[in-house]
């Protein structure tokens, strides 16, 4: 199936990569799922009114399902370097967004990519050796 309207694809985009890292983290119960689900209903009017930033969605997406998780005290998703913070997608507003621990300053994954659970450049050397 091909979706070809741009606001879709980059809100179904968007949901796919959030859900798959909540699935990581085994958060994706139906409430969750709501919460990602009302998150995209408003972004929709966001990208509507603004084509141009549609590859910014995913982005928003996963920062709009974090802060509501937070607010329910969950802290998602965990730095897997440390046991005191989340992690934050970077760029805050931008394309290709990844999560990133700002303690160290380092990107742990690319947003949806979250299983590997270490940063990217450790897993970039190991697949250079």
């Amino acid at each position: 199936m091909s979706i070809q309207d741009p606001t879709d694809r980059a809100l179904l985009t968007a949901r796919a990569l959030v859900l798959a890292d909540l699935r990581v983290h085994g958060v994706e119960s139906p409430e969750v799922v709501t919460l990602v689900e009302h998150a995209l209903v408003e972004r929709k009017w966001w990208v509507e009114q603004w084509p141009e930033g549609a590859a910014y969605v995913p982005g928003l997406i996963a920062q709009d399902v974090q802060e509501a998780l937070a607010e329910q005290g969950t802290v998602w998703p965990p730095c897997p370097l440390h046991d005191d913070h989340p992690l934050y997608i970077e760029p805050e507003l931008g394309e290709d967004p990844d999560w990133v621990c700002e303690k160290d300053a380092v990107a742990v994954a690319e947003l949806g990519g979250l299983a590997g659970g270490r940063p990217e450049s450790e897993q970039a050397a190991e697949e250079d050796a």
